[in-house]
């Protein structure tokens, strides 16, 4: 089911969010790692940003709306997500999730995409 909002899918719009975000998820990385040891959580969190916007942000996917959509239902589904340089694998899938359900609810919505400040 689409999202009740009025205006039209701009899949550029949404590969620029994503690029964008990829860019700031990398820089939080960067910043977790000169933190130390007690930041391990946030660069996690920032890596699997990283990921799930890498996972969506093929033009195959962001298209339109109804191919976004399954995407990140497709993603939800797995039991099991590759990734190097991670603290923790837990977390890291926690985070994971939870990036895909904010996607899917701005997908469903097509809302938030206009949004590209840094912190979100």
């Amino acid at each position: 089911m689409m999202g009740v909002s009025s205006k039209a899918w701009d899949g550029d719009l949404v590969r620029q969010w994503l690029e964008n975000r990829i860019v700031a998820a990398g820089r939080d990385q960067v910043a977790a790692e000169m933190q130390g040891y007690e930041a391990r959580d946030d660069y996690d969190k920032a890596a699997a940003e990283e990921w799930v916007c890498r996972a969506v942000k093929a033009p195959a996917y962001t298209a339109d709306q109804a191919a976004f959509a399954s995407r990140i239902k497709q993603l939800l589904g797995q039991d099991d997500y590759r990734a190097t340089g991670i603290y923790d694998d837990r977390r890291f899938e926690r985070h994971l999730r939870a990036n895909l359900r904010k996607l899917a609810r701005m997908g469903k919505d097509n809302t938030g995409f206009e949004n590209t400040l840094h912190y979100q």
